[in-house]
């Protein structure tokens, strides 16, 4: 089975046309377990991976079955890495930005501060090199690398009391992942990372003042604005959330050249169809959410310019000590200047007229 063969056949009306005799008859039935960073009641980032599994089934004509586990099953939320790494599982579905503690270069691939947006991501994945250096990366934790969904932009959090300046970051107990967490340090805050399942108790009891997590849709089922009704934009330390699909190498390394190709191709579907769906839900979710109590809250313009100093200052001072992260962050940033100069003049001219011209034009 070649790869045009196998990309035609996602195209068309029935998802099991791929599912030809010869193959039926001649590849083996393969089970995984896939375990994901996240709960099940969160349907878009779950979902995610049994999207992922049900179309590798669909393209194997159920021969190569993967079994989804919510986080927390069989390997806690932030340890889906290593469990694929020493081979517990075959394959996760996580955000790699949880793993800055092993390696900060983790960050890349999932969200940078002041980094790239959905698009400019898929962009730097597929053209700037940025694939290859996530497969370098991965490799040497034993994983095979597949981008596997995108939040798109998120939302800066849920927050008991407003902030409203510097000072009222200083001490701030705030539940943030990855390198954002290093970036608010440095203006004040004091963070801490929480799976998902135990931010709620933790907002509720006082334990954590604020929590950001992806945006109105998931935020709306976890309860937030019933203990935080602070609601702050925009999510500048997330403005694209990548999350990957990694495999076992040797695991990997072993399936047939049409399963491997199975994986690629639902992957490639749950990438594009994660932002899709939340761009679907997230502006009924936050009318809902405002008519529960939220009150949106835009950063200070102080907040947004020390973090922007702090992020760079900290990508600075991690380049000097880690050689990877030097690496990719060259690749990253010359890639990020580019594209920000080229989004300012189309993109980001027409979004800042046509986002108000409904309410302000007459």
């Amino acid at each position: 089975m070649d790869r045009r063969a196998l990309l035609g056949a996602v195209g068309m009306a029935a998802p099991v046309a791929l599912a030809t005799p010869a193959l039926a008859q001649s590849q083996p039935e393969i089970r995984w377990r896939l375990t994901s960073s996240f709960p099940r009641n969160l349907d878009i980032l779950f979902g995610t991976a049994d999207h992922i599994a049900r179309r590798v089934a669909q393209l194997t004509d159920n021969k190569f079955q993967i079994r989804t586990f919510p986080g927390g099953e069989i390997a806690p939320p932030f340890a889906a890495l290593e469990a694929v790494q020493q081979g517990s599982v075959e394959c996760c579905h996580t955000a790699s930005y949880y793993y800055v503690g092993k390696e900060p270069s983790f960050a890349f691939f999932t969200a940078l501060p002041f980094g790239l947006t959905s698009r400019q991501a898929t962009a730097w994945l597929q053209f700037g090199g940025g694939k290859e250096l996530a497969a370098e990366l991965f490799g040497d934790y034993n994983a095979v690398f597949f981008s596997a969904g995108d939040t798109g932009a998120q939302m800066g959090g849920w927050f008991r009391k407003e902030v409203k300046s510097l000072a009222d970051v200083q001490g701030l107990k705030f539940r943030i992942a990855g390198l954002a967490g290093q970036v608010f340090t440095k203006i004040g805050a004091s963070p801490t990372q929480v799976p998902a399942a135990d931010i709620y108790p933790s907002l509720e009891r006082g334990s954590l003042d604020a929590v950001e997590f992806v945006g109105p849709y998931d935020d709306e089922k976890l309860g937030f604005v019933k203990v935080a009704p602070y609601y702050y934009y925009p999510g500048f330390w997330e403005p694209s959330a990548k999350l990957q699909f990694l495999a076992n190498k040797a695991a990997f390394e072993a399936l047939p050249a049409a399963y491997k190709l199975a994986i690629e191709v639902a992957c490639a579907e749950a990438d594009q169809a994660m932002t899709a769906r939340y761009d679907h839900a997230n502006p009924q979710a936050i009318r809902r959410l405002v008519a529960a109590g939220a009150q949106l809250k835009p950063w200070s313009r102080d907040i947004m310019s020390a973090a922007w100093k702090a992020a760079h200052e900290l990508y600075d001072e991690t380049s000097a000590k880690n050689e990877r992260f030097k690496k990719i962050w060259e690749s990253y940033r010359k890639y990020r200047d580019e594209e920000f100069l080229w989004f300012r003049i189309a993109e980001n001219s027409y979004d800042n007229f046509a986002f108000t011209a409904a309410q302000t034009v007459r």
